[in-house]
């Protein structure tokens, strides 16, 4: 496939894992640069490549996005992000071939729109990455099943107005109910953003569910 375009932090060293990011609605590689540079330089090893949506935003700002929000109704997301969910998977499994690097030791970090692709694309195909790190998203529907060979971090801000923590908390509790392996992690006071806390946090969760020391 045609990757799209990417801002790449090769891993200092020998590559022992690959972090995808995906970034969300009207947003762009250049806005989770930040966030992979950091993982980066904290988890040894590790390739962090910060990928652009796919299409341009059709918003009233630039951008870009994984799926179109024009019209957007809680019975269409989960079209939409269907549609969107092949290109996804195929996007992730290309950038794990490149870099020679297995399912289990790839992670998935998404934002927002990001976090619904991520989520949904582990629900489609469990154990296309070994983790998922969720800030500020939801999945489209609810999953029926657990994944068995994906762990799920979610992180949210607990005044969020654009996607409700309560959307966390629904997926947290769905999750561990069906026996899945999940984490949530929630802060006080953080709108819609990847705060200093909730990035440490999902630090220190991935490199406890990856065995990193």
């Amino acid at each position: 496939m045609t990757l799209p375009a990417m801002i790449e932090f090769p891993a200092q060293g020998d590559t022992q894992y690959l972090f995808i990011f995906a970034h969300g609605v009207g947003s762009n590689k250049e806005d989770l640069a930040p966030l992979g540079e950091a993982f980066n330089h904290g988890i040894p090893g590790a390739c962090c490549l910060v990928v652009d949506g796919f299409d341009p935003f059709d918003g009233p700002f630039g951008g870009r996005q994984w799926f179109s929000l024009q019209n957007i109704t809680e019975e269409d997301r989960p079209r939409r992000v269907a549609d969107a969910l092949p290109r996804f998977i195929e996007m992730v499994e290309t950038l794990q071939a490149r870099e020679g690097i297995a399912s289990e030791n790839t992670v998935l970090v998404g934002f927002s729109q990001g976090t619904i692709m991520s989520l949904e694309a582990i629900k489609a195909k469990d154990g296309l990455v070994g983790q998922v790190l969720g800030f500020s998203g939801r999945y489209a529907t609810l999953p029926e099943q657990a994944p068995a060979k994906t762990a799920i971090h979610l992180l949210h801000g607990e005044d969020d107005d654009v996607i409700l923590v309560e959307h966390a908390r629904a997926a947290y509790e769905r999750l561990t109910s069906l026996g899945a392996k999940a984490t949530l992690d929630t802060e006080p006071g953080v709108a819609h953003q990847i705060s200093q806390q909730l990035l440490q946090r999902a630090a220190e969760r991935v490199a406890e569910s990856l065995g990193i020391v």
